[in-house]
């Protein structure tokens, strides 16, 4: 695993990885970003790299995001990791499950903005 805190961003659709690396860039450009397009992908990335703020899209091509957080929650290795959920359609179900695993926050994707990611990226990471 490599030392350096990463922040990770699940989402399977380009063009909303590029609009959140955009974000990200502009209002935590001290902070390294890696994605992954899927929960695989996702699942290996946490492996291999210290993340310390996950950003986790839903519904994904392997799997729901509300559904990984308890693969989460069970490993000892990454239940420290924040997570929050970021969605085209938060539905009140989702709402419901993703605060019983204990999610910091869920976000429609229109809310994935400058202000929103500085304030939990305060909240929830501590920068070296």
């Amino acid at each position: 695993m490599s030392g350096d805190q990463v922040c990770l961003i699940v989402d399977d659709v380009e063009f909303d990885r590029r609009m959140m690396r955009r974000v990200m860039a502009k209002h935590c450009p001290e902070m390294p970003l890696i994605v992954a397009r899927n929960l695989g992908e996702a699942r290996a990335r946490l492996r291999s790299e210290n993340v310390s703020i996950l950003f986790l899209d839903n519904a994904l091509p392997d799997g729901m995001g509300v559904d990984f957080l308890s693969e989460l929650n069970a490993d000892k290795t990454l239940n420290h990791v924040p997570v929050i959920i970021v969605s085209d359609f938060p539905s009140p179900f989702m709402y419901a499950k993703a605060q019983a695993a204990q999610v910091c926050e869920v976000w429609s994707k229109r809310e994935f903005i400058g202000s929103a990611v500085r304030r939990v990226m305060q909240k929830h990471v501590r920068l070296h």
